[in-house]
C-alpha cells in the first residue's frame, strides 16, 4: 500500500469500512495463497557466468537471477563434477557402502539397493528405474502454495548449479540444470516444505521438471513441464546414479532467498545513510557525533565507516556552519542513528560473507572427496575410516578418495546469522521510527512549520500524516525481529529430529528489510520536507549534494515513495565507499 493512499485513507471518514474490506481482501489471499500472481523476470541476457564452484558473487547471482544471463561450468568444474560421479561408481564396484546410492536414505540407510558394478546391464536398467521414479514421483507429491517469483526460482537453480560441481551429480543432469537456465525454463516449486535444513521437498520440483513431470514456465508462460521442455528443445532427462540425492541434498532454496534478502537489505542501508543525512539536516543538527576525534575514541570498524560515509554526505552543508540556534544535542535517535546503522552494516557483512561461502561449497550429503588419501588426517587410516575408502582401479582412471555420511546440509551458522540481521534492522529501524516523531517536537527543531511557512506549504508538509503509518509499520518489524525457538521433530522414523526453520527466518529477514523500506520513505519525504523549510528559512544555507539531488527526484514522484525506493539504484547517489 503506498502512502499517499494510506494518507487519503487517513483523510476519509469511511477509513474505518475500507480498512475492513481491505482486510477481507488480505485473508482472501492468505488462505488461498496459490493464487498469487506470478512474477516473471524481464530477460535482458548478457555476458554468460561462468561458474566455478568458488567465487560466484552476488552480484552474478543476480544477474542470472534477475535478468537471465545464462551460465555454464568452467573446464575444472565440468572435470571435478565428472571425477566425484566416477569415484561414486567406483565405490560401488569396491563394495564401500555408500548412503543414498547402494544403501537406502533415512530409515533405509541399512537397507542394500544393488551390489557390484552400477554400469553392469541388470544393475544400470534398475537404478535408471529407480531414478526415474524417484524424480517422477516428485511432481505430483505435493500441492499447495508456489514460489511466485521466477528470480528466487532461478536463484535456486544457479546456486545448485554452482555447488553441485562438487557433487557425484551424472554428467546429464548436470548439464540439465544448466540448460534449464539458459533456456527459461522455470520450474514450479513449493513454496513451503522445507524443515530449513536440506530443502529436498522444494527442489525435488526442479528434478520433476527434468524429466518432464508437473508444469513450468517457459519464458514466463505456464504450461506442463514436458511441453516447457519441448519448446525449448531439450530432451527429458534420463537420471542414473544417485542423481535425486545429487540434486536435492542441498540447502539452495534457503541460501537463495538469503542471498536475495542480503542483496536488498544493502540497498535499504545505502537508504538508511542517505536518509540520515537528510534527517540531520532537516532538523539543524549537531554533526559532533560524527566526527573524526568521536569516533576514534570507540574504532568499531563499521561504526566508524559509517560515522564517515554520513559526515562525508554533509560535506558543503550549512551543519559545517555556526548557528547560534542549533542546540548542543539531538535527540538521542538522531544522535545514535549512525551506530544502529553501522551495526546494522556489521550484521549484513556477516551475513554475506556466510552467504558467499554457502553458494560456493558442498552441503550435500554424503560427501565425495576426491584425491584424499588415508595418510592426510589421522582419523583416515582407522579401520572406521577406511571402510569408505575407495581405492580406485582402471574403471575410474585410478582415482582414489573417500565417500563420506556428513550434516553438511545443518544450515548453521547462515539461520543464526539470518535471524541476526533481522535484530540488527529492527534495532535500527526504531531509531528511524522515532526520528520520525521528534520532527514533531519544538524542544529539538526549535522552530513549528507555522514560524516559517506559509497555511498553504504547511499543508504540503509531512508532519503528523507520517505518525500513524510508521507506528503500524514498527509494530511489524517488532513482531519479526523476535527469534524463532529451536525446533525437533522426530520425522522419518525419529531419523531426522532436527530442523532449523530457516525458511521462516528468511521470511522474517525479507518482511523486515520491505518494512524497512517502507520506513525510511516515509523519513526521506520527512526529512525532505524539512530540509525544503530550512532553506525558506535562510535561503542562503547550503546543504549536501546528494541530499539536494535525492530530494528534488523524491518531491518529483508524489504518488509512490516506496516504489521510488524500491526501482531506484542509491549508488546514484552516494559513493560507494562503504
Amino acid at each position: 500500500m503506498t502512502e499517499e493512499r494510506v494518507r487519503t485513507m487517513f483523510r476519509n471518514h469511511s477509513f474505518r469500512s475500507r480498512a475492513a474490506g481491505t482486510l477481507a481482501m488480505l485473508l482472501s489471499l492468505a488462505v488461498a495463497p496459490s493464487a498469487r500472481a506470478y512474477h516473471p523476470i524481464t530477460s535482458t541476457a548478457g555476458s554468460t557466468v561462468v561458474l566455478t564452484g568458488h567465487d560466484l558473487t552476488l552480484d552474478q547471482l543476480m544477474r542470472i537471477a534477475r535478468d537471465g544471463a545464462p551460465v555454464s561450468l568452467s573446464p575444472s568444474a565440468r572435470q571435478r563434477s565428472q571425477d566425484a560421479y566416477d569415484l561414486l561408481l567406483e565405490a560401488a564396484r569396491e563394495g564401500v557402502p555408500v548412503y543414498w546410492f547402494n544403501r537406502g536414505a533415512g530409515d533405509q540407510r541399512e537397507v542394500s539397493i544393488f551390489t557390484g558394478d552400477p554400469l553392469a546391464p541388470a544393475n544400470k536398467a534398475l537404478l535408471e528405474k529407480i531414478q526415474l521414479d524417484r524424480f517422477r514421483r516428485e511432481g505430483r507429491s505435493w500441492s499447495g502454495a508456489e514460489v511466485d517469483d521466477e528470480a528466487l526460482v532461478r536463484a535456486v537453480m544457479a546456486i545448485r548449479a554452482n555447488t553441485m560441481s562438487y557433487e557425484a551429480a551424472s554428467p546429464p543432469l548436470t548439464q540439465m540444470l544448466q540448460d534449464l537456465l539458459n533456456h527459461r525454463v522455470t520450474p514450479v516449486i513449493p513454496l513451503r516444505g522445507s524443515l530449513g535444513e536440506g530443502d529436498l521437498a522444494v527442489i525435488a520440483a526442479i528434478g520433476a521438471t527434468m524429466v518432464g513431470e508437473g508444469d513450468a514456465y517457459y519464458h514466463g508462460e505456464r504450461m506442463k513441464a514436458i511441453e516447457a521442455l519441448r519448446r525449448a528443445g531439450l530432451r527429458p532427462l534420463q537420471p542414473f546414479a544417485a542423481d535425486d540425492a545429487a540434486l536435492i541434498s542441498s540447502d539452495a532454496y534457503a541460501v537463495a532467498r538469503a542471498a536475495i534478502a542480503v542483496e536488498k537489505a544493502r540497498r535499504a542501508l545505502d537508504w538508511a545513510d542517505l536518509a540520515l543525512a537528510i534527517d540531520l539536516q532537516g532538523m539543524n543538527s549537531s554533526i559532533t557525533p560524527l566526527s573524526s576525534p568521536v569516533q576514534a575514541a570507540r574504532p568499531y570498524t563499521w561504526l566508524n565507516r559509517d560515522a564517515a560515509r554520513v559526515l562525508g554526505l554533509l560535506r558543503g552543508s550549512y551543519l559545517m556552519d555556526n548557528d547560534p540556534h542549533r542546540i548542543i544535542q539531538d535527540p538521542e535517535s538522531l544522535r545514535a542513528s549512525s551506530i544502529r546503522q553501522g551495526s546494522a552494516w556489521q550484521a549484513w557483512a556477516v551475513l554475506r560473507d556466510t552467504v558467499l561461502l554457502a553458494m560456493n561449497s558442498s552441503d550435500h550429503n554424503p560427501a565425495t572427496r576426491v584425491g584424499v588419501s588415508p595418510g592426510d588426517s589421522w582419523e583416515l587410516s582407522t579401520p572406521q575410516m577406511m571402510r569408505y575408502y575407495v581405492r580406485g582401479s582402471d574403471a575410474d582412471r585410478h582415482l582414489h578418495g573417500y565417500v563420506l555420511s556428513n550434516a553438511n546440509w545443518d544450515p548453521y551458522p547462515l539461520a543464526n546469522q539470518v535471524e541476526a540481521m533481522t535484530i540488527a534492522l529492527g534495532n535500527m529501524d526504531v531509531a528511524v521510527t522515532q526520528r520520525l516523531y521528534r520532527f514533531d517536537n519544538t524542544l529539538f527543531t526549535v522552530v513549528s512549520p507555522h514560524d516559517v511557512l506559509s497555511p498553504d506549504q504547511v499543508l504540503q508538509h509531512s508532519g503528523f500524516r507520517s505518525d500513524y503509518t510508521a507506528a503500524d509499520i514498527f509494530q511489524d518489524v517488532q513482531g519479526q525481529m523476535n527469534p524463532v525457538s529451536p525446533e525437533g521433530n522426530a520425522i522419518i522414523a525419529t531419523v531426522e529430529d532436527l530442523q532449523a526453520q530457516t525458511y521462516l527466518k528468511t521470511v522474517r529477514l525479507h518482511d523486515t528489510v520491505e518494512d524497512t523500506i517502507h520506513l525510511l520513505a516515509l523519513d526521506l519525504t520527512t526529512g525532505c520536507d524539512w530540509m525544503t523549510l530550512r532553506r525558506i528559512q535562510n535561503p542562503k544555507r547550503g546543504f549536501g549534494a546528494a541530499s539536494m539531488a535525492l530530494c528534488r527526484d523524491l518531491d518529483g514522484t508524489m504518488t509512490d515513495r516506496v516504489a521510488f525506493i524500491n526501482v531506484t539504484d542509491p549508488a546514484r547517489y552516494l559513493d560507494h565507499g562503504i
